[in-house]
């Protein structure tokens, strides 16, 4: 019994100079103790010492946007984040990874693009724009190579592709990866990406609850007639209660237009103007594709018509042509056209002037170019009165009323 307590007590001395000598594993001595709050053995660390690499893995690194302050060459995208409002977004817990545009990838964006988004009343706009530049979690640049897309923040995906060992973000290359940061990662790209714009299908499918502004703004297709509607004041108006009926032409339709006038349009002093040439889009109302189509003309809240003419499937409103129709609104309705109806006082306004008629063949249109000059009223007025006479000399009697404003259609043999 003696001989059994003897060896106990020197193996318990042999344990506790064990601990006494210590742990110098990986050069850091560590200690240990029986704790008798908890009843188990703990580990004790020498004051000085390093700590375990985990309890400083997260200190080790500065946050995405901290990351990006310290690299200096994201002045641009740090002032955006900020205007954005999603400085504290981007410091949170993460993990999140960044394809982070350099200041020189904001200079091949259009002249004035930057200056517009960084606009209080963008805000929402370059909210989406950087969120596209973010993916949730950390994906490292060998787990990128893999990815034909990534889903980003803003809710559309990003295309991926691997083309001669250059990485592509859509049309952006990745120029250098894997920056750590304590909630993420960052990688460098040398071109700002933009989400692509969603088809007019998707503001179909928006909420009823969304007013006609709202509708627009979410459909991305209108931005050209979301800021028109902003420079004439006419925001407020369309988010009343209605109901409307809104033929909305796209960006593509705007651009249909002669240089500089939508330039010209947007300016404080033809505010008047636009709201005419906007009111001329818009019948009160809530007026369905099977209503229009039912109709010859619709009364306008600018006061003048519209002409509407139905050719089996295809609806004509004036020079414009239905693209898609019954786009629910809480306020109304939307019809999506392809062309910007302009009415009759457009021209008066002398931001058009008449070319000299060319027309090579019966029914062909004679178009107006665009002019800062006063509009010929009696070239308008001379083309008119021959196409009275040929008219009486082939037809006879002369219409009663006027063609519509901006074209003038010869009459056929």
């Amino acid at each position: 019994m003696r001989t059994l307590l003897s060896l106990s007590l020197v193996g318990v001395m042999a344990s506790a100079s064990v601990a006494a000598a210590g742990d110098c594993r990986n050069g850091r001595q560590t200690y240990y103790g029986y704790s008798h709050n908890s009843r188990q053995y703990v580990a004790y660390y020498r004051p000085g010492q390093q700590a375990p690499a985990t309890a400083t893995k997260r200190a080790s690194h500065p946050d995405i946007v901290d990351t990006a302050v310290k690299a200096g060459s994201f002045k641009t995208l740090v002032a955006a984040v900020k205007a954005a409002g999603l400085v504290e977004a981007l410091k949170g817990d993460g993990p999140f990874t960044v394809f982070a545009p350099t200041d020189k990838a904001f200079t091949t964006l259009p002249e004035g693009t930057l200056q517009d988004l960084l606009k209080p009343e963008n805000k929402e706009t370059l909210q989406a724009i950087l969120k596209y530049h973010v993916v949730p979690g950390k994906v490292a640049a060998k787990d990128v190579v893999k990815l034909k897309s990534a889903k980003t923040l803003q809710g559309q995906e990003v295309a991926i592709a691997v083309d001669e060992g250059k990485v592509k973000l859509n049309d952006a290359t990745v120029v250098k990866t894997d920056i750590a940061c304590s909630n993420g990662i960052i990688h460098v790209i040398d071109a700002v990406i933009l989400p692509p714009k969603k088809s007019t299908e998707s503001a179909a499918s928006a909420p009823a609850e969304a007013d006609i502004v709202d509708t627009a703004i979410a459909a991305e297709s209108f931005e050209t007639l979301v800021a028109a509607v902003k420079a004439a004041g006419l925001v407020e108006t369309l988010k009343g209660k209605g109901p409307f009926t809104v033929f909305a032409p796209t960006d593509d339709a705007f651009s249909k237009l002669p240089a500089g006038t939508v330039e010209d349009l947007l300016k404080p002093e033809n505010r008047e103007k636009l709201q005419a040439i906007l009111t001329y889009h818009v019948v009160p109302g809530r007026v369905t594709a099977a209503d229009v189509a039912k109709m010859k003309t619709a009364k306008t809240v600018n006061g003048e018509a519209v002409a509407i003419k139905v050719e089996g499937d295809r609806v004509q409103i004036d020079n414009a042509t239905v693209i898609q129709a019954d786009i629910e609104c809480a306020n109304g309705l939307i019809h999506v056209i392809d062309a910007v109806l302009l009415p009759c006082d457009f021209l008066r306004w002398g931001l058009y002037r008449n070319r000299a008629p060319v027309a090579t063949r019966p029914g062909a249109v004679l178009s107006f170019e665009r002019s800062s000059l006063a509009v010929d009223e009696a070239l308008l007025s001379s083309v008119f009165s021959t196409f009275l006479s040929a008219r009486r000399r082939r037809r006879g009697p002369a219409p009663a009323e006027r063609p519509a404003c901006g074209s003038v259609v010869l009459p056929y043999d």
